[in-house]
């Protein structure tokens, strides 16, 4: 059994876009998680912290683009996301807390 710090080390934050909206109408919630998370273990973070069944998660890394600050070359840093697709029945809401 793992502590619930743990489990919010794998999932850093919901992604709210329009991608990720649309893809709630099928049921699923699109998490940014830990670069070094892999699919079980998102999949038993997601369902500790918010108390659903998971049916599918699949993931996506999105390299860090190159931009220039204050005329420095920077890059930004490797995202990963996870698209959580939910059991018929089970719904998160990731819009509570927002204003």
């Amino acid at each position: 059994m793992t502590t619930k710090a743990e489990l919010y080390d794998v999932i850093r934050k919901p992604v709210i876009t329009e991608k990720a909206t649309m893809a709630s109408e099928a049921n699923a919630v699109v998490f940014e998680v830990a670069i070094d998370a892999n699919k079980p273990m998102i999949k038993e973070a997601v369902e500790g912290l918010f108390g659903v069944k998971v049916k599918a998660v699949n993931t996506t890394i999105t390299k860090g683009k190159q931009k220039r600050f204050r005329g420095q070359l920077g890059r930004r840093k490797d995202v990963k996301k996870a698209y959580v697709t939910l059991e018929e029945g089970n719904t998160i809401d990731v819009n509570t807390g927002l204003s």
